[in-house]
């Protein structure tokens, strides 16, 4: 066990101690040795409320040359410069909305967008440029960060660029990482920082009493069933669609706020995340006898700065809010969170739950209530890629070739086994002649037809040979405008044993049939089954399988299966002949009337 000594550095300035955490300390020491053999950008992750800004400041004390540290929300710029001030010299504050346009000092904590339309403020070189909340830079060149990154790299070409962020994550991006130093890949393409240096997990910062003790539930007098709606690729739920089925849910959502009424008796401050703007507005008419306050990205500045302070204050105790609380936004005394919206990010909820973690007089713990049913653990790891079903949760793949352990979103049995995964690729950083490189091994992939090589499934160009790979939908329609092709639109699969010959049948919406048939009585057709059968419908690629012998063993593991969303056929003489099993389609074929001869 770690004794408390250990677990605290102290540092003193003039009259002033502050003492780092033992963690605190170490990401500073990643930073230190990061720094000193690169110039790349990194990023350290450290979960809400482990204390970013006695990082943040620590890092400006010891920096040699001059700091600027940016953020986006004032709140955040008087909380940086306020911890800067207790570690070294007090920081300047280059702020409009703090009334503050300061740059002489030697740190510099400053808005994004107040440095954003005054560069030229900045004109005096910085060594070291730190981030706070970092996955909120976006990658484009015309974004406010990267405008003003290209400025600050024109006056000193190798200034450093740190970032920290509790979710180095975002829905439209993946992860905002290049790779990281355990060993694996993040965001080979889009990525805005090149390396994730050190980050800590949110359990032993609870376990250390660094954190409240979150109590998780799910809804617990009613609950919002979201799993029907779809996501955009970015994680985005259509607002219309929100709307629409919460307006089934009337009684719900009556119950719902009923019961954190009775909850918040024995509560201090209640933080309530609401689906819509129309559904904040249906809470804050059932809480109207409670004096809620509700705030939203269209409430004014003056309006939100007078509602929080009167929640903080204790004045106000339920807070309703729609997607603006999640980030930068510090009151330690909530000990009710109540989630009312769906998200697809695991990185999202753990933002809206780390907004009761925060430690507090008279508080022991923070109540959780998941009222949308995300089903997510408060402890699971980010996946990297949106929940492409409502009961994944995530699962531990080996790779059969390097064997990293790659997490990726699946589903798995009452035992705990893995059912079904989702993973592509596998996600190691391997040592290769050029240096590190992405493991090759493929989970899921579709081959160019002009080299043979593997590719992920949404490739559109060869990644050995740069042959443009065709369009889905164009080859579709190119082979189904020749006669005597059909596109069989599979709803289901079944397998079927007759004796020594498995029968795979393939039924579609309108109850009509297809079969292949697969004869499995020497070694050889075993074999063929496995290439023909096995390995593309497995719903676990690259687990090791069973190894069948009869096809009545192997029609009883269909539910280990998956089917394909199209069959490509051809008329032969006799009968249909199967050319092609698609899986993983998306696009105009899965509703647009069949093309048949």
């Amino acid at each position: 066990m770690i004794s408390l000594l250990a677990q605290y550095h102290r540092i003193s300035y003039g009259s002033k101690f502050v003492q780092l955490r033992d963690y605190q300390q170490q990401s500073v020491d990643a930073a230190i040795s990061h720094f000193k053999q690169s110039t790349d950008s990194a990023v350290l992750v450290l979960p809400t409320g482990a204390g970013k800004s006695i990082v943040i400041a620590e890092l400006a004390r010891i920096a040699k040359g001059r700091v600027l540290v940016l953020t986006h929300v004032k709140e955040l710029v008087a909380q940086n410069a306020e911890k800067v001030g207790l570690l070294t010299a007090e920081a300047s504050i280059y702020s409009a909305g703090l009334n503050q346009k300061s740059t002489t000092g030697k740190t510099v904590v400053a808005s994004i967008q107040s440095a954003v339309k005054n560069p030229q403020k900045f004109d005096d070189p910085y060594s070291l440029i730190i981030i706070d909340e970092c996955h909120r830079v976006s990658p484009e060149e015309d974004s406010q960060y990267q405008q003003l990154l290209t400025h600050l790299k024109s006056k000193n070409a190798k200034v450093r660029l740190l970032g920290l962020t509790a979710t180095p994550y975002r829905l439209d991006l993946g992860w905002i990482y290049r790779q990281h130093y355990h060993g694996k890949i993040g965001n080979p393409d889009k990525a805005v920082f090149e390396k994730c240096i050190f980050e800590l997990p949110m359990r032993p910062l609870i376990k250390r009493g660094f954190l409240s003790q979150p109590k998780m539930f799910d809804g617990l007098s009613a609950q919002y069933d979201f799993s029907e709606l779809t996501c955009s690729a970015t994680g985005v739920y259509n607002e219309s669609e929100v709307n629409s089925l919460l307006n089934h849910y009337g009684r719900a959502t009556t119950a719902i706020v009923k019961q954190l009424i009775e909850l918040a008796k024995h509560r201090q401050g209640v933080i309530i995340f609401a689906a819509t703007v129309k559904h904040a507005d249906e809470i804050m008419a059932k809480l109207a006898d409670h004096e809620p306050a509700l705030v939203t990205a269209k409430t004014s500045r003056e309006d939100r700065d007078r509602l929080i302070n009167a929640f903080k204050a204790k004045q106000i105790k339920f807070l309703v809010n729609v997607a603006v609380l999640t980030t930068g936004f510090d009151a330690p005394h909530v000990d009710l969170i109540a989630i009312l919206r769906p998200t697809a990010s695991v990185s999202l909820f753990q933002q809206m739950v780390g907004r009761g973690l925060r430690i507090d007089e008279n508080k022991t713990e923070c109540l959780i209530i998941d009222y949308a049913a995300n089903g997510y653990d408060l402890f699971y790891p980010e996946v990297g890629h949106p929940k492409p079903d409502s009961k994944c949760k995530p699962v531990q793949v080996h790779c059969p070739v390097c064997d990293f352990a790659n997490i990726f979103w699946g589903l798995t049995d009452d035992d705990g086994d893995i059912v079904e995964h989702f993973g592509r690729r596998c996600q190691a950083l391997i040592d290769s002649v050029q240096g590190k490189a992405q493991c090759d091994f493929r989970f899921r992939s579709k081959a160019c037809p002009n080299c043979g090589e593997e590719n992920d499934i949404a490739a559109k160009v060869c990644n050995h040979c740069q042959a443009v790979l065709v369009d889905p939908d164009k080859r579709l329609k190119e082979v189904l405008q020749q006669k005597h092709h059909h596109l069989f639109k599979c709803q289901t699969m079944l397998l079927e044993a007759d004796g020594d010959r498995l029968i795979v049948r393939y039924i579609d919406i309108d109850g009509n049939d297809f079969c292949r048939y697969f004869n499995m009585k020497t070694t050889a057709q075993i074999k063929a089954v496995f290439a023909l059968f096995i390995f593309p419908h497995s719903k676990t690629p690259g687990l090791k399988h069973k190894q069948y012998s009869s096809a009545t063993a192997l029609a009883a593991d269909s539910a280990c299966f998956r089917k394909p969303d199209l069959l490509l056929l051809k008329k032969g003489k006799k009968s249909w002949e199967h050319l092609e099993s698609i899986f993983d389609y998306q696009g105009r074929y899965q509703t647009q009337p069949d093309n048949i001869d």
